[in-house]
């Protein structure tokens, strides 16, 4: 609860597809480009607050003229921080020559950024990794326009090691043994080698080198290029690229893993992480933006054809859960019913957990992502007592009197805000004791509003780590003097670490996995332990399509309650006075409330991909053997 999950990231990409004159004429600003990607960008900044980085492509210009623009921030605020240099530039150029204000080619031709094709992206730093070299879009140079490649993602691939080979065997020296250059310099690969056979075939043709650069230019099968360099990418992607001279592509792993929508009109395309972002910065129905396919790519030619195209035949899709729990903004038409859902059927489980007395209960949550599945929970809520008072009512009314009416109708779900977070303080410090000081209070709360007879129900989207509920929300909430507090996680027990884009790579960081020791413990059980990692050993040198994720053995011999009440035991302590209860979504569930994005690999051990059974192995033996390692 309220411990910040982390992920990688969210993407931006604009096409524009008549002249710039157009769009100062209709819209008053050549810049209109990149004031769109300004807005996307800022309008996923809930996907990446690390870094942020931006691209532009001008098509068409002179030899010897700029035209691509690059610039990267990983400032405490990156995207006012990209924006803000671009804007410097522009307005330098623009001030040094008044002569430009009217003038689009000269713009065009003079300042940079303005283009007609753009990338963006933000980006959270994993595993301590925050320097500027690893912030997104990635530039590969060339001095032949068509080989000049700009990537950007939101992805994690399983296998580096592997691709990082196979760019050796080709005869490759990468830099660095990261995904995002490994992908960059595979694709780089193929794109050179298809620019060098479109050549051959120009100079067979008879064509000159300066004659060939507009055929390479159409010719250039994108589609193939991406198909021969995803033969053995194994991950949750979606990944966009530019080409030096102004082709595109945005393309989604076989699984759906990674999201990517877009949105076509006769002036534009644009791509992005979330539907909600396009509709509100272009102000385009639900129904107008579309899923990019699992498996395929949307291909933006230079002379702006656009196509999908199948780059790997789709597997069964296992589009991630978090992004409708969690990571995606809930102004979405369909998460925000998801959510509420998700709050919904919950409930059951809260009553069992409160006696059914709703009449003593106050129903809260914490943080603000949690606000959608609260206001389903306490819709629930409302429902079942309104069937109460019917069932009274019916039972009664020969005897009911207008008094006793009155004061049955008055009784309501009682709702109240609770916590309130201090954005202000900053838990700086790291060592341990004083840290835990400053956790405790990073939320306020409000007093007044609980009685000693009541129950308080706090829910919240997902319990990961349980850090800062047990060092400060709990001990936070029992200052209110509740008899019982039941924390509420929307999301079921996260059990295994995620491989293909968010930040939880270590087991042992995990508190289902830690209450499923103390209970193997208890138990006379923890042999198990010593088996699993037996076998996971045994697996080391496996192909990774024979390994078997042998760590769901940790969980098999208890109940998911049995895991909960050891969640709660574990996450109280002495000086909490009242009842601790902790309650889960359970998968079935989250599988009905969320029915298209079912990738529940970090809850159940079910992985889309053939990599992540070797990835949660990797990560039990780190856990076995104490090594404090990223298991990919």
């Amino acid at each position: 609860m309220s411990d910040a999950l982390k992920h990688e990231c969210g993407i931006a990409l604009v096409r524009l597809l008549k002249p710039l004159e157009f769009y100062k004429e209709k819209y008053g600003s050549a810049f209109y480009g990149i004031q769109k990607m300004y807005l996307l960008m800022e309008k996923q900044h809930n996907r990446g607050q690390d870094g942020a980085g931006f691209a532009s492509i001008k098509l068409d210009v002179e030899p010897g003229e700029r035209y691509i623009s690059r610039v990267r921030s990983n400032n405490s605020q990156p995207i006012q921080d990209v924006f803000v240099q671009i804007n410097d530039r522009i307005n330098e150029e623009m001030a040094a020559h008044p002569e430009y204000a009217d003038d689009v080619p000269a713009q065009k031709a003079n300042i940079p950024y303005i283009g007609e094709l753009f990338l963006g992206h933000v980006r959270y730093g994993t595993f301590g990794k925050n320097s500027i070299e690893s912030v997104h879009p990635f530039l590969r140079q060339n001095n032949w326009m068509h080989r000049n490649l700009i990537l950007a993602g939101n992805f994690n691939m399983t296998n580096v090691k592997e691709l990082f080979q196979s760019l050796v065997e080709l005869g490759q020296h990468p830099k660095e043994m990261a995904d995002t250059v490994t992908v960059m310099e595979k694709i780089g690969h193929f794109l050179d080698d298809a620019v060098t056979d479109l050549y051959q075939d120009c100079k067979n043709e008879g064509l000159s080198k300066l004659q060939a650069s507009p055929v390479i230019a159409e010719r250039l099968d994108v589609a193939k290029i991406l198909t021969r360099a995803s033969k053995n990418l194994d991950g949750g992607y979606a990944m966009a690229g530019l080409l030096g001279h102004g082709d595109a592509f945005v393309f989604r792993d076989p699984a759906g893993i990674r999201p990517a929508y877009y949105y076509q009109d006769d002036e534009i395309v644009v791509v992005a992480s979330e539907r909600p972002v396009i509709q509100t910065v272009f102000n385009v129905p639900f129904e107008s933006v579309h899923e990019i396919d699992p498996g395929k790519a949307l291909i933006i030619k230079k002379n702006g054809m656009v196509s999908m195209k199948e780059i790997l035949p789709p597997t069964v899709k296992k589009a991630c859960s978090f992004e409708r729990i969690y990571f995606s903004r809930g102004s979405d038409a369909e998460i925000y019913q998801e959510r509420k859902k998700l709050g919904k059927l919950i409930l059951p489980a809260v009553l069992n957990a409160i006696d059914q007395d709703t009449d003593n209960t106050v129903f809260s949550y914490i943080p603000n992502t949690a606000e959608t599945s609260f206001y389903g929970l306490v819709e629930e809520a409302q429902d079942f007592l309104n069937q109460r008072k019917n069932n009274f009512i019916l039972k009664n009314r020969d005897t009911l009197t207008e008094e006793s009416l009155k004061e049955l109708l008055s009784v309501k779900i009682r709702t109240e805000k609770v916590a309130i977070k201090d954005a202000k303080l900053r838990t700086f410090i790291t060592e341990d004791s004083s840290r835990d000081d400053l956790v405790a209070h990073v939320y306020d709360v409000t007093y007044g509003v609980i009685k000693p007879t009541d129950n308080l129900v706090i829910i919240d989207d997902s319990i990961v780590r349980g850090t800062t509920l047990k060092m400060s929300i709990i001990k936070m909430m029992d200052r209110l003097n509740p008899k019982r507090i039941v924390v509420v996680s929307s999301a079921p027990q996260i059990r295994y670490p995620d491989c293909y884009g968010i930040d939880m790579a270590k087991l042992e960081g995990l508190v289902a996995f830690k209450a499923a020791l103390e209970l193997l413990k208890e138990r006379n059980l923890y042999h198990i332990v010593d088996e699993v990692y037996a076998k996971c050993k045994a697996q080391e040198n496996y192909l990774d399509k024979d390994v078997i994720n042998y760590v769901t053995a940790i969980y098999e011999p208890f109940t998911p309650q049995e895991v909960s009440d050891k969640i709660a035991e574990m996450l109280s302590s002495p000086e909490i006075k009242a009842e601790v209860k902790i309650i889960f979504q359970t998968v079935e569930d989250l599988h009905i409330a969320c029915p298209k994005n079912l990738g529940d690999w970090y809850f159940t051990g079910d992985y889309p991909t053939a990599g992540g059974n070797r990835v949660v192995n990797r990560a039990f033996m780190n856990f076995y053997e104490g090594k404090d390692a990223r298991a990919y």
